[in-house]
């Protein structure tokens, strides 16, 4: 199939976004969008809460149009071909609506009757019974989590190609989270590329290769996972059992007192390796030690207040 944008298509890429843009009246959704995520990658699309991954996500299928640019999945773009991207395609929105009077299963069966037999129900039932989900129960008295596994389910039920995942942990319990990772991992083990949506980066550091941070409707950055894992920040709260010097804290690199109500109790930021911090801490009498990672909201606006 020719594809109508003005440049050609990389095979090396399953997903190539050029310029995207979209507004909603006066409010500028994505001011320019530019993703390119390699055939067979897993890629996270890393960003707080509003700042415009489901609106880039259905732009990718022609659920909504963008006001200006382009895009291809695997070579088909979705404007002129919506059907054949779609087919090759497993799609999890971020709101999942379902028939309320149907039976998981039934809504199962309903949305394998839509993909013209490309489903594998035997895949189906192995899906459901790894994420605990019973499948005899009537949707409208299922939880939200139990819920979001039927849209996992239906997103993996035919093993498309490539994977268009709009926060699929959300409303899961942890372990039910770790089994939806797997799962992920596994589809991409098969051949599957994956590109999801994420505001936790925790979960993205975990699962993706490469990320795209978006900010305010603009791609950040794209780099390597790993590559960001040294500049994640966590907040420390430290309780001594006597007197310590906050002098001696605040010169550790990487490390910014916070607070401080008495030499006995200092809440810290650290960005980059704990490990200095580490070192240093075990030669004071340490009382307790909380730990935890600010928000991501917070974690962009420390790296980017510099730039």
């Amino acid at each position: 199939m020719k594809n109508p944008n003005n440049y050609s298509h990389d095979p090396e890429f399953a997903l190539e976004v050029r310029g995207l843009t979209k507004s909603y009246g006066k409010v500028k959704a994505l001011g320019g969008v530019d993703l390119k995520v390699k055939r067979g990658e897993i890629f996270g699309f890393l960003g707080p809460n509003g700042a415009g991954k489901t609106t880039t996500i259905r732009c990718m299928l022609d659920m909504i149009r963008p006001d200006t640019g382009s895009i291809l999945l695997l070579g088909i773009d979705p404007q002129s071909a919506p059907v054949a991207a779609q087919t090759l395609t497993g799609y999890l929105p971020g709101e999942v609506q379902y028939y309320d009077n149907m039976t998981a299963e039934r809504q199962l069966r309903f949305y394998a009757d839509m993909r013209n037999g490309s489903a594998d129900w035997k895949y189906v039932q192995e899906l459901a019974e790894r994420l605990l989900l019973d499948m005899k129960q009537v949707i409208k008295n299922l939880s939200k989590g139990n819920k979001q596994k039927i849209g996992v389910i239906q997103a993996l039920m035919h093993h498309p190609q490539l994977l268009l995942l709009d926060e699929p942990t959300s409303g899961l319990d942890p372990i039910m989270q770790q089994e939806v990772l797997s799962m992920l991992r596994e589809a991409n083990a098969a051949g599957a590329t994956v590109f999801f949506s994420s505001h936790i980066m925790s979960e993205v550091e975990n699962l993706a290769e490469r990320v795209a941070i978006i900010r305010l409707g603009e791609v950040v950055e794209t780099a390597e996972t790993s590559a960001l894992t040294g500049r994640s920040i966590r907040r420390l709260m430290v309780r001594l059992k006597r007197p310590v010097s906050r002098y001696s804290l605040e010169n550790l690199p990487g490390v910014d007192v916070l607070a401080g109500s008495d030499e006995t109790c200092f809440t810290l930021q650290v960005s980059g390796d704990m490990e200095k911090l580490v070192k240093v801490l075990g030669d004071y009498p340490v009382l307790d030690l909380e730990t935890d990672h600010p928000s991501l909201e917070e974690s962009f606006l420390a790296y980017y207040k510099k730039n």
